[in-house]
């Protein structure tokens, strides 16, 4: 378990209040804008701290980017996400799962993991985009 620094904290509470998913340079500007003399490093690693420790969610943007935020659910699960506007859901995907298993298996992997998020329109921008 890893120590709970002020910096960490920090992190944590400003993920916490962050709307959606956000990135680690967008994170360190707004510490930096309340006054925080947290470097970008530091964040990196409480990032990544609370990612292992399951208190943060971790995506990665259509661009490639590493997204953050807090984590809303236990477990595993994936993520619908609009491109438009950043809305995200929490999805349980109970085929995906058998499918990752039936492939590693049949592959003569074992104890399989996986990352799956889906990136879309959701309907207010796709009403939205229709109007136009």
């Amino acid at each position: 378990m890893k120590r709970n620094t002020w910096q960490r904290e920090a992190v944590r509470e400003a993920l916490v209040t962050a709307d959606g998913f956000v990135s680690a340079q967008s994170l360190h500007s707004t510490l930096r804008d309340g006054g925080s003399p947290i470097g970008l490093a530091t964040v990196y690693r409480a990032l990544s701290d609370l990612t292992d420790g399951g208190e943060a969610d971790s995506l990665q943007s259509m661009e490639g980017e590493a997204l953050y935020r807090a984590c809303t659910s236990g477990g595993h699960h994936h993520h619908l996400i609009c491109r438009n506007c950043g809305l995200t859901v929490e999805i349980e995907a109970d085929a995906v799962e058998t499918w990752a298993t039936s492939v590693a298996a049949a592959n003569g992997f074992t104890q399989p993991q996986h990352i799956v998020d889906v990136f879309g329109l959701c309907a207010a921008c796709s009403r939205a985009a229709a109007e136009q």
